[in-house]
């Protein structure tokens, strides 16, 4: 059967605009075919508007609502103006999603000041001035709920320093935002994802998503993640039955953010279970990441 196989019942968001920034691809796609199935208005910002328009088109064939315009985080004057459109059409934005950003994998001595910059402004500043917008042209008024994107960098983040350092401001925004915005019944709370098999891996050179999928084998789950289980953090976190959650911070990344270099590394054993309800997700079958290493001996890293 066709549709998002979402596990939280239909109508949740019925009424309910849900703004998510990079929502042409990736994670931020599925959490908007999530929540689209789910009775909420999406509306979804990027910069390339070719994207944009063929997921609203797959959230309309499957019977959801959705909106878009094209929006750069790092423009303020864009984000003013996409935010303004959007309320005018769509009415005031209940949940924001801020998904977009990005970065390159490089050892810090390789990583020039302006480029710390462009990838410190595109995360932290974009953030915030998506945030800010959102604030002042509906939830100041109505509340809602916001939910930021980060990474798995508790423990440092080898070869990103700079979204590492962007990624912490993130976090620490999104606690100090709580608590100033509590008052006008905001909640802001962050998704760390760890290692998700998304477009997004695609975007680095062949040799760092060897070594992700490589690494994985030696995480708790024993796999990568889903886009699917993003999304369902995403969603619980805009929902009402997280009334009561704010200025966290929720990893999504199979215990990889606990795991410690054992002093005898533990066995293989089989992939942990895994939820999967996104009904497009890519096809990965020809590709090394789809056996979720089913084909490794035991004990082989």
């Amino acid at each position: 059967m066709g549709g998002y196989a979402s596990i939280f019942r239909p109508g949740l968001f019925d009424g309910q605009t849900v703004l998510i920034t990079g929502g042409g691809t990736g994670l931020g796609r599925c959490t908007a075919h999530e929540l689209a199935s789910l009775g909420a208005r999406v509306a979804i910002c990027g910069r390339r508007e070719d994207v944009l328009a063929e997921t609203a088109q797959e959230i309309r064939a499957d019977g959801g609502e959705c909106d878009f315009e094209t929006m750069d985080v790092r423009d303020d004057e864009s984000v003013t103006a996409a935010v303004a459109k959007l309320v005018e059409r769509a009415g005031p934005i209940r949940g924001l999603f801020n998904n977009a950003g990005g970065q390159f994998a490089a050892p810090a001595e390789k990583i020039s000041t302006s480029a710390f910059k462009k990838v410190v402004d595109l995360n932290l500043n974009g953030t915030f001035q998506v945030t800010k917008a959102v604030f002042e042209a509906s939830m100041k008024e109505h509340g809602g709920s916001v939910v930021n994107m980060l990474a798995d960098i508790r423990s440092g983040y080898i070869g990103m320093v700079h979204s590492a350092a962007a990624r912490a401001g993130i976090a620490n925004m999104t606690i100090t935002l709580a608590l100033e915005w509590s008052r006008y019944d905001i909640r802001m709370n962050c998704v760390a994802p760890g290692t998700i098999l998304s477009s997004g891996m695609r975007t680095y050179p062949e040799p760092i998503q060897e070594s992700a999928v490589k690494g994985a084998r030696h995480v708790p789950a024993c796999r990568l993640g889903t886009e699917s289980e993003v999304a369902a953090v995403v969603t619980f976190l805009l929902s009402p039955a997280s009334a009561f959650v704010t200025g966290q911070n929720i990893a999504i990344d199979g215990g990889a953010s606990f795991q410690k270099t054992p002093l005898f590394r533990p066995t293989h054993h089989d992939p942990m279970s895994r939820f999967d309800g996104f009904h497009l997700q890519e096809d990965w079958s020809e590709t090394p990441y789809s056996v979720f290493f089913e084909d490794a001996e035991p004990g082989e890293s």
